[in-house]
């Protein structure tokens, strides 16, 4: 069983799974930073798996014979309320945003965009309600729990029913290796998954995004590039004319080939390959090779 996810506050910790049906509600960047931190604390696993806990968790459904997409959990299950800057500043890189969807796709939270900001971020329940206020330091946030209401959830349940939902575009760090892994086999998504995970964060303005690094892994494994396409587009990463246009981008640098492979029935299929400099180095090097070519 995961452990229980808490806040920190002045008094020590604030455990969300103490209150009956959590919301939380307006929170700041911060605040919801520390929740989406409490989780991953958690359920590492589930919020934040490396390679080893996906290829596990792979292993164990493919033996049961199940989806591998969302594994089960017993972590209390949390509306937010939020205003979709705070959404967006918590997932403003790939990481970031990643381990969100994971919590979005295991219902461990429900993201919920809120219309009009509120006096105070509050986090209530059917049985009680407080008020959290953020210290001072900011260099090491902790909040006060402030007040005990219990009729703050029913105040706002007419907001909650009628909130849009919030997107997340970003995938899973899971439904990307289980997209990989299925079309293109394990040792693909592995090394899509660490590719993903550069040393500075992520973001959609990097030059080399996680579309390209992508389908650049499936062609050093050799894809076919249709099989390719879909496990891009099963994985939430795009749409299959986005990584046409990519495959295209890859051949006219040079880093990238085709080749036709005949099959018994039907017409030929067409296989992308890696060439040098995309061939040689090792998966760590991959994207500053790609930004080379890519930018020249």
């Amino acid at each position: 069983m995961p452990a229980e996810p808490a806040i920190p506050t002045a008094e020590g910790s604030l455990s969300i799974g103490s209150f009956a049906d959590p919301l939380l509600v307006d929170p700041a960047s911060s605040l919801l930073s520390a929740v989406v931190e409490a989780y991953r604390e958690a359920a590492p696993d589930l919020v934040d798996p490396d390679v080893s806990a996906l290829r596990a968790a792979a292993d164990g459904s493919s033996a049961r014979g199940s989806d591998a997409a969302t594994p089960s959990t017993d972590l209390p299950s949390t509306s937010v309320l939020a205003a979709p800057v705070a959404f967006e500043s918590v997932a403003s890189g790939f990481r970031e945003a990643s381990r969100l969807a994971a919590l979005a796709d295991a219902d461990a939270l429900e993201l919920l965009t809120l219309p009009d900001p509120q006096p105070n971020a509050l986090l209530v329940g059917d049985d009680g309600g407080c008020v959290l206020v953020e210290a001072a330091d900011e260099s090491a946030p902790r909040w006060r729990r402030v007040g005990d209401d219990p009729t703050l959830r029913d105040r706002y349940e007419p907001i909650v029913a009628d909130a849009d939902p919030y997107r997340i575009d970003t995938p899973s760090r899971r439904r990307v290796y289980a997209a990989f892994a299925d079309r293109c086999g394990a040792a693909a998504a592995a090394d899509v998954v660490r590719l993903l995970d550069p040393g500075p964060a992520l973001d959609s303005a990097d030059p080399v995004g996680p579309r390209i690094r992508a389908y650049a892994v499936g062609a050093r494994h050799g894809a076919h590039d249709r099989t390719l396409r879909r496990a891009c587009e099963d994985a939430g990463l795009g749409s299959p004319s986005t990584f046409t246009r990519i495959k295209r981008r890859l051949i006219d640098a040079g880093l990238v080939e085709t080749a036709r492979v005949a099959r018994p029935v039907g017409r030929p299929r067409e296989r992308v390959v890696a060439v040098d400099p995309l061939a040689g180095p090792p998966i760590e090097r991959v994207a500053a090779v790609l930004r080379e070519s890519l930018e020249d």
